[in-house]
């Protein structure tokens, strides 16, 4: 019998495949061994060829390194997943503990993690990741709760995406999980209306679930777009609008990372219930709002994709699928490597976070009558009057004044030129719409190192960028840094072309050789 051409294609992979357009199926990726593959300041996509600003735990294939190539993950020679096929690299903060006694920061173990491979009811033809596919998801800038509150939203049809939560199972609902009417401002984040064990931000309450501590829940999108390419993060991926994604995007496998977090031991050593709780992030955040995943796709394809029309285990794990290729890694082994920077300490007891991660506020703190007060005389300061008075400070300025050192452990890179924010020198910048008013250097510096970054760049008197990674070759002499900053005119902060940049590691301070092609180097 001859099938009619008039068949769409999609019903036929439906027909083969254990996912269709009415039902979501999934299978759940276990990972195995003593330890994760590394705890360190790593981050490829975020931060490649320098340390990243703040610690990750990491789990994948072994290939995993500061700077990946596309096809690197797959050069892997044993890999953390059980399912030996899968190279691919997944990570998250690490989380920290701070004594209310004493102030220390204790390392929070990783107690487990897996990773579910959603297939969602679509109209779609849902594909495999292609190699090198860098994703990430969440903010780690963020300190206030999302707008949407609690609710976990990963359909563009039910509003603005909101893909990260706290999961907290508990023997009793009661008390609640966060405080009744909380708006996440004041030391406890925000409980989801539908769901009484879940919210975002840190919860004030102990979670004494069996066999299940504090749960970082990062739902990823799983809408490509094949014309931004697998490095461009920003722009690659969205979720989709009710189970399908726009026509030319390629669906791919939504990813849901669970990652569990060894909290319980911890419980009879603070005070719960108070509007107050004891864990921050590696990059000093104690909100939790800056929860954020990553993940580089290192499948071989073609078992990715027999995983994708074949497997509906549900909870009984990915490594039971019917016919898998490739087979499995043998469970009583480790898969790890070595951290790239041995002497820093990233367990244990710490007087601070890896890589000197200030512990910022929790969100924003309700202001006082006086402050208020203040805020309102200070409004009557406008726009209109500190323009006038910058330009006329920086038409005074014969050559730009000195900038001071801002903070211990930052020193001043220089000014360099940045003609358009499309071809920034500063990769990886952040623009922070809610840095303060009247800006500083010293403000600059200080936001972007509460928020894990290790580069500090001011422009225009009035915008702050933060980064982690950038190069020195396009330097430029200072007096083209002239901008006085709003909130000091004995400083300047950068131009309106240029960047007045600060660095906080060592390894920036230093402006990148020019290679000549005579220059002869010896290995």
């Amino acid at each position: 019998m001859l099938l009619s051409t008039s068949i769409p294609l999609s019903f036929l992979v439906w027909a083969c495949s254990a996912y269709s357009p009415s039902e979501r199926t999934f299978t759940v990726n276990h990972f195995y061994g003593q330890q994760n593959l590394i705890t360190a300041r790593m981050d490829p996509i975020l931060s490649p060829d320098g340390p990243s600003g703040h610690v990750h735990a990491v789990q994948g294939g072994n290939a995993f390194a500061m700077s990946m190539s596309d096809e690197q993950a797959l050069k892997s020679t044993c890999t953390s997943s059980l399912v030996k096929n899968d190279k691919s690299n997944y990570w998250t903060p690490a989380l920290y503990f701070q004594d209310p006694e004493t102030g220390k920061l204790e390392a929070v173990d990783l107690s487990y993690m897996q990773v579910y491979y959603f297939f969602e009811a679509t109209s779609d033809v849902i594909k495999p990741f292609p190699p090198g596919l860098r994703i990430v998801v969440g903010d780690p800038s963020l300190r206030t709760p999302p707008p949407t509150g609690g609710l976990l939203i990963n359909d563009l049809s039910e509003g603005t995406p909101q893909p990260v939560q706290w999961t907290c199972p508990r023997s009793n609902d009661r008390p609640p999980l966060y405080p009744e009417n909380s708006d996440g401002l004041n030391g406890a984040g925000i409980q989801d209306p539908r769901n009484p064990g879940s919210g975002v931000g840190f919860p004030d309450r102990n979670c004494d679930g069996f066999a299940s501590p504090l749960r970082a829940d990062i739902h990823f999108p799983s809408c490509y777009n094949p014309d931004a390419g697998l490095r461009d993060y920003k722009n690659n991926m969205q979720f989709p609008t009710k189970g399908n994604c726009p026509s030319g995007w390629v669906h791919v496998p939504h990813l849901f990372y669970e990652v569990y977090w060894d909290t319980a031991k911890f419980a009879d050593r603070w005070s719960q219930g108070d509007g107050s709780q004891p864990f921050v992030l590696a990059n000093g955040d104690p909100t939790g709002y800056s929860l954020h995943g990553d993940f580089i796709a290192g499948w071989d394809v073609q078992t990715l994709q027999q995983i994708i029309d074949n497997c509906n285990t549900g909870t009984s794990a990915m490594h039971t699928c019917p016919g898998l290729i490739g087979g499995l890694e043998d469970p009583s082994t480790t898969c790890t490597i070595d951290n790239p920077f041995p002497k820093e300490a990233v367990s244990g007891v710490l007087s601070a976070l890896p890589g000197d991660n200030p512990i910022g506020a929790w969100g924003r703190r309700k202001k006082s009558v006086r402050s208020s007060l203040l805020s309102s005389i200070s409004g009557l300061f406008t726009a209109a009057e500190r323009a006038n008075t910058l330009i006329e400070k920086r038409s005074s300025l014969v050559s730009p004044p000195n900038n001071a050192q801002v903070q211990p452990g930052w020193s001043y890179i220089g000014c360099l030129a940045d003609n358009n924010r499309e071809d920034n020198v500063v990769a990886n910048y952040t623009s922070l719409d809610s840095a303060p008013q009247f800006l500083t250097n010293a403000k600059c510096v200080a936001y972007c190192e509460g928020a894990g970054y290790s580069i500090a760049s001011t422009k225009n008197s009035s915008e702050c960028y933060c980064s982690n990674a950038t190069t020195f070759s396009n330097k430029i002499p200072s007096n083209s840094c002239d901008g006085p900053c709003e909130g000091d005119t004995s400083q300047t902060c950068g131009g309106t072309s240029s960047i007045s940049v600060y660095s906080k590691d060592p390894i920036y301070t230093k402006t990148r050789p020019r290679i000549h092609k005579n220059d002869i180097f010896l290995h």
